[in-house]
């Protein structure tokens, strides 16, 4: 085993997915309230950690290859993910807008299990930009790596699962600052303008 080889490749890894994973963007916004909320916040971090894992793993194998060829893919992912968004960056500014509109421990706005689950994958899997970043760029910059290139993956893994964790779990320290509506309000009418945002981004560079 050639270290040589693969502790730098290790840490190419970590270093290039943590340029590209801490942004501001859907996902990361979702798990951030789910951990200020502390609500289901194991399943939240599951799922985006074995996603990444798995997009990862299908770019270490040359799937990026696949998603270049055929431009078509990235164009419905975008309408795809436009719609969804734009569905719960709507629910996020009717919260905003409602006097009632906050999760607090015990409150019946909590949303359940199974909704949590598909809404994570739905941030996750809907979302573009995770098969061209992770997929593709990642896959193509592994394999410059020749040998090194599972260890460079290995480092892009490492990376997601410490930063979800920190997260999801860390951001559980903002929750005193979350005990009123008002804070809940303005939280929510931040992550509806995101999500907006993000949904209006890839409808003009659907077109």
């Amino acid at each position: 085993m050639n270290f040589q080889v693969l502790l730098p490749a290790l840490f190419a890894g970590l270093l290039t997915q943590s340029s590209l994973i801490v942004a501001v963007g859907a996902q990361n916004a979702y798990v951030l309230r789910q951990g200020i909320a502390r609500v289901h916040v194991p399943i939240v971090v599951s799922v985006c950690v074995l996603s990444d894992m798995l997009l990862i793993s299908a770019g270490a194998w040359g799937m990026g290859a696949v998603i270049r060829s055929a431009p078509w893919i990235t164009t419905t992912m975008k309408w795809f993910g436009a719609v969804f968004l734009s569905a719960y960056a709507a629910l996020a500014a009717k919260r905003a807008c409602s006097r009632h509109g906050h999760v607090m421990e015990g409150g019946a706005a909590q949303p359940g299990r199974r909704q949590v689950f598909f809404r994570v994958l739905g941030f996750t899997w809907l979302n573009p930009h995770v098969y061209l970043d992770t997929v593709v760029l990642l896959g193509s910059i592994g394999a410059g790596y020749g040998s090194g290139q599972w260890a460079f993956s290995a480092g892009a893994i490492l990376c997601s699962v410490v930063w979800f964790t920190l997260i999801g779990f860390g951001a559980r320290v903002l929750h005193p600052l979350f005990t009123t509506r008002t804070a809940w309000r303005i939280l929510d009418g931040l992550i509806a303008l995101t999500m907006f945002g993000i949904a209006a981004g890839l409808v003009l560079s659907a077109k």
